[in-house]
């Protein structure tokens, strides 16, 4: 293991009755469309083009999204997503409600 090419899944750690979770922190703005856009994954780009590798889901417990456009904090346990989750923030235009994750949802540590 080289430990200037390994790196933790995860950002912090936190410890509440007797167990550790993991926690990745996020920076996320709102897209146009008024909701945040979470992908469970890493992305870069170098002189071989463009990488991205899923995150093993079964290294972190807990995803942070903070949002400056909302000066708030969202919750995501990551394992109840698939490849990535879609939060919104703004009501729809066309006022669905089925199938929608409201942003407003994920305000606490689930």
């Amino acid at each position: 293991m080289n430990p200037l090419t390994e790196h933790a899944a995860f950002d912090l750690v936190a410890y509440k009755r007797g167990k550790f979770h993991r926690i990745q922190v996020k920076y996320r703005r709102l897209e146009r469309a008024g909701t945040l856009a979470i992908r469970f994954s890493s992305r870069w780009t170098d002189k071989r083009g463009t990488h991205i590798v899923p995150v093993n889901k079964e290294d972190v417990d807990l995803y942070c999204i903070y949002c400056p456009d909302t000066d708030e904090c969202y919750y995501l346990d990551p394992k109840q997503f698939g490849s990535h989750a879609c939060l919104r923030v703004k009501p729809p235009k066309n006022n669905q409600k089925k199938q929608v994750k409201f942003a407003s949802d994920y305000r606490k540590v689930p």
